[in-house]
């Protein structure tokens, strides 16, 4: 994640971010609606976009051209549903590339995609998967925070496997390659994220109940962390 800027080829970079694009203004009419119909989740929302930004900020070298972190779009996610990670992610990425120089505006695009598209809806599908299938609510968080996470950087190891395709191996064993340079770093914080989500979850369902009405975590009657 966070793929630096001028990293990628011309194309790739307009590639990414035209489709990103459709994602931006789809979460844009999904967070104005929501917040239409329930304007007290406003600060909420705001908590989910500072854990964000704040897990997605602790940088660690990954391999030329990236690095690794947590990304922290899990949370937020489980809470008000994929789309509305979209638009937050995009501010997040936007003032890290501008104030952090942590990824870049020609690479945009690429890392939305991977952090603020696939991984929330990767998040999302498998915290409603693990429900169906009667796993422990804490489960559920853990397990979509964690692959949520994963599934991001599975997504940057694609798009840098896309650009840069090993002369010998191809696509193939250029994913291999990035994709297992990043699994070293990268499982252990998705790990950590997983726990911290659910810590996080547990701390809102007990200082903040009434706030947490009506979102899609908590629709499940008596659902408890």
């Amino acid at each position: 994640m966070h793929i630096m800027e001028g990293f990628l080829p011309v194309e790739h970079a307009i590639g990414w971010s035209l489709a990103s694009l459709p994602f931006v203004a789809w979460g844009l009419r999904s967070v104005r609606r929501r917040l239409r119909e329930q304007p007290e989740q406003r600060m909420l929302l705001g908590v989910a976009a500072a854990f964000s930004f704040v897990l997605s900020a602790l940088k660690l070298p990954s391999l030329t051209g990236s690095s690794s972190h947590p990304t922290g779009v899990g949370l937020g996610a489980l809470l008000f549903g994929p789309l509305a990670m979209v638009p937050v992610g995009f501010v997040v990425l936007l003032f890290q590339a501008l104030l952090l120089a942590h990824g870049g505006l020609s690479t945009l695009g690429a890392n939305l995609f991977s952090m603020a598209v696939v991984g929330p809806f990767v998040a999302a599908g498998l915290f409603r998967l693990g429900r169906r299938c009667g796993l422990p609510l804490a489960g559920c968080v853990f397990i979509a925070a964690a692959l949520g996470d994963l599934a991001t950087y599975l997504t940057t190891s694609i798009q840098l496997a896309w650009a840069f395709p090993d002369p010998a191996g191809g696509f193939i064993a250029s994913l291999a390659k990035f994709g297992g340079i990043f699994a070293i770093t990268q499982i252990p914080l998705a790990i950590s994220e997983g726990l911290l989500t659910v810590l996080v979850v547990n701390t809102l369902a007990r200082f903040n109940p009434e706030e947490l009405k009506g979102l899609a975590l908590f629709a499940r009657r008596g659902a408890r962390v």
